[in-house]
């Protein structure tokens, strides 16, 4: 493979090779989830160390032909506050779904954008309020690029059309369906189902997903059990990290 220059990346991971170097799991535009090795980025010198951060943007080089490439530059592009706190942590979840459901060198650019995009919103004024929302819209949205999301206008076992008025829920299983009484809490409308669909078809589907996954906080539970089922994980490594720190 001929070097790569000036790539959109995100570091997803890192893991220490050697007493010097690092490998790293990056995210990238147009190549996908793929491993480099950053070789000497442990050093005090090296023009790597200050660069190499986690849900900052940044452009790449690399090259090489064998499954772990050589990362050869990185630039921090700036304009992105570093999140902090249970931002970080979300930040943190979003990696890990990628590093679980992600194949390696399988390029999704729509998924880079809408990582991207929750990214900013990590780091935001107003994430208060953008947060929980912008967290269901990357859920979404990377369910779909990766083909575990069924159509959301329809029910997944007969393919009948939605009642706006009649409550669905989701399930890991089952697809979409008619909510029986009990899931009444965890379950939206036809109408909202409806309109996530649209949101996910519009031409800007996260901007358009997050504001109506905004009025769909019953949303949470359904994807969160969709996920840990394709994870093939009962709670994920970040959730848990975030339930040990409000316990103490």
């Amino acid at each position: 493979m001929k070097r790569v220059a000036d790539e959109p990346a995100f570091v997803l991971h890192r893991y220490d090779w050697s007493e010097s170097s690092l490998i790293l799991e990056l995210l990238t535009r147009h190549f996908g989830r793929i491993a480099v090795v950053a070789k000497g980025a442990k050093k005090p010198s090296s023009n790597f160390r200050p660069v190499l951060l986690p849900l900052q943007p940044l452009h790449v080089a690399f090259g090489g032909d064998a499954e772990i490439r050589t990362l050869k530059q990185a630039e921090w592009l700036g304009g992105q506050v570093m999140p902090t706190g249970d931002n970080l942590l979300s930040g943190y979840y979003l990696n890990e779904l990628l590093l679980r459901l992600l194949a390696r060198d399988d390029p999704h650019p729509a998924l880079f954008d809408a990582y991207a995009a929750t990214v900013r919103v990590l780091g935001s004024e107003d994430v208060e309020h953008t947060l929980q929302p912008g967290l269901r819209a990357f859920e979404l949205l990377l369910l779909r690029e990766i083909g575990l999301l069924p159509s959301l206008d329809l029910q997944t076992a007969t393919l009948a059309p939605l009642d706006p008025q009649e409550r669905y829920s989701l399930k890991a299983e089952g697809g979409l369906g008619e909510a029986p009484p009990e899931d009444a809490r965890v379950s939206l409308s036809g109408a909202q189902w409806l309109a996530l669909q649209a949101a996910l078809d519009d031409p800007a589907p996260f901007a358009a997903t997050l504001r109506e996954a905004a009025a769909a906080p019953e949303l949470k539970p359904q994807l969160r059990a969709l996920l840990h089922y394709h994870c093939g994980v009962h709670t994920l490594r970040t959730r848990q990290l975030m339930i040990d720190l409000q316990a103490l």
